[in-house]
């Protein structure tokens, strides 16, 4: 059996479950391959499609997933990240909060929506504030759990800024706790990355001082 090293299982974790041959189809396809599929459903549930409000639902949402909703499985999409040169030396913590978060969970396709905050320290070169709403509405844009997400939004800013002084906190209602299932519409899932600077207690208190007030 081939081992598998520590950085290796690390990525495999933290990547986005995706076939091999995922990218063969181009996005038109995809539309239609889901279209087709997507009538089926609805047929499948009694709706007749021969509605003017139902009969170009399939393609719709089809368009919805390839375009939009799941648009960030597809590398091609991310963003062009800017980055500029620190002129001023500014050398303290950088905070971006409450940037708004919609995703879907992989498990039930169902919405998970909240907020991201992120801080950093910054080095020789600070980052364009909104190429982080952008990063962080890339990684959203993917069939996602809470925990992965949190992770690759930490992961692509430490390679982004070539260190690991980041933090990310992610807050989110999942709608397949609120609005199925248990039911539960008061419980917020609150997950975070501390690496570099952010280990210490004296700069994660800071950064969790700044996103609650």
């Amino acid at each position: 059996m081939k081992e598998i090293n520590e950085s290796d299982f690390l990525k495999s974790i933290t990547n986005t479950p995706l076939r091999h041959d995922a990218f063969v189809l181009s996005d038109e396809e995809k539309i239609k391959n889901i279209a087709l599929h997507f009538e089926k459903i609805m047929q499948t549930l009694g709706l007749d499609l021969s509605d003017d409000s139902l009969k170009d639902s399939p393609r719709r949402v089809a368009k919805m997933y390839v375009q939009e909703t799941f648009s960030g499985l597809d590398e091609k999409n991310k963003p062009e990240i800017s980055l500029f040169e620190n002129k001023y030396a500014y050398n303290k913590m950088l905070v971006e909060k409450n940037i708004t978060l919609y995703s879907n969970c992989e498990h039930h396709f169902v919405p998970i929506i909240g907020k991201v905050h992120i801080a950093y320290i910054p080095d020789k070169e600070v980052i364009g504030l909104s190429k982080l709403n952008r990063l962080v509405q890339f990684y959203a844009k993917r069939p996602q759990v809470q925990e992965r997400l949190t992770i690759q939004i930490a992961d692509a800013l430490k390679a982004i800024f070539k260190h690991n002084d980041v933090a990310v906190v992610v807050e989110a209602d999942h709608l397949c706790v609120t609005s199925r299932g248990i039911k539960d519409s008061n419980s917020l899932t609150i997950t975070s990355v501390f690496s570099g600077q952010f280990e210490k207690d004296s700069f994660k208190q800071e950064f969790l001082r700044y996103i609650k007030n």
